[in-house]
């Protein structure tokens, strides 16, 4: 199974995850409960986040390349009676997938992210749409008092998505140099290398391998690995679950720092 969905794929999921978001909204016991893994947020927070989200981020998309994010202009609140709500967030993702669509995955467009291994292009910003609706389905569904686990094919694309555009950097890492593998059990896996060049992902062939380097360099040894299912991986790097929820080898602190770092760029 690759680990790089198709545009339409994207698409596809994207509606899927957000049916599922609203499933588990309106199963849950109410929209004032507290979401366990957004403790900041009721219910409700969350499901006016994932609509004001989807609104705003789709009028960024169909503003074209531009130099700043567009705001979704008129956009209607988030209403607090549970079917309109549903309705409400439907519509938002409507307008996202609509926006993405219409736009295709090789158009540039404004992204939070610059100095990372993602482009800025549509097609990457629905790749990172599909984690962040995928993630945050899991806190709903968490809230109503059943948790699922992430579709494979998502999870799969996640955590390599997580990697190239929340974490890759070119500002440098103030720490000794060191490398972090992940390893899915679904076969897949990837090193994320971090010294004096910022941080950087390759994929690694299987567990136990080293990926290419450039011609002249030594390849830096892992400080610490992670292996479970690509689901839990994603949960594990989105802050959702522990490090030891996994099965982890070699120096936890590593994960710390890797947190508490805030590159300069």
């Amino acid at each position: 199974m690759t680990t790089t969905l198709e545009f339409p794929v994207l698409l596809r999921l994207i509606d899927e995850r957000s049916s599922a978001f609203r499933a588990a909204v309106a199963s849950a016991p109410g929209l004032d409960v507290q979401v366990p893994t957004c403790p900041e947020w009721t219910l409700f927070d969350l499901a006016q986040h994932i609509g004001e989200g989807r609104r705003s981020w789709a009028a960024t998309v169909a503003a074209g390349p531009a130099p700043a994010k567009s705001s979704a202009d008129g956009a209607t609140d988030a209403p607090r009676e549970r079917e309109a709500l549903s309705a409400w967030l439907a519509e938002s993702t409507e307008q996202l997938v609509d926006a993405l669509r219409n736009a295709g995955p090789d158009r540039g467009c404004w992204t939070w992210w610059a100095a990372s291994q993602s482009p800025q292009t549509c097609g990457a910003v629905a790749r990172h749409q599909l984690q962040q609706l995928a993630v945050h389905t899991y806190d709903a569904q968490l809230t109503a008092g059943a948790p699922q686990p992430l579709p494979t094919e998502v999870a799969l694309d996640g955590v390599e998505e997580f990697l190239f555009t929340c974490v890759a950097t070119t500002s440098a890492w103030p720490h000794k140099p060191t490398a972090f593998d992940f390893h899915a059990t679904e076969g897949h896996s990837w090193r994320l290398t971090v010294d004096g060049d910022g941080a950087r992902t390759t994929r690694v062939p299987a567990p136990g391998t080293t990926p290419a380097v450039p011609a002249g360099e030594a390849p830096v040894a892992p400080g610490v690995s992670v292996r479970g299912t690509a689901g839990e991986l994603v949960l594990f790097v989105y802050d959702r679950i522990p490090a030891d929820s996994l099965e982890v080898e070699g120096d936890t602190g590593l994960f710390d720092l890797l947190r508490a770092w805030e590159p300069e760029e």
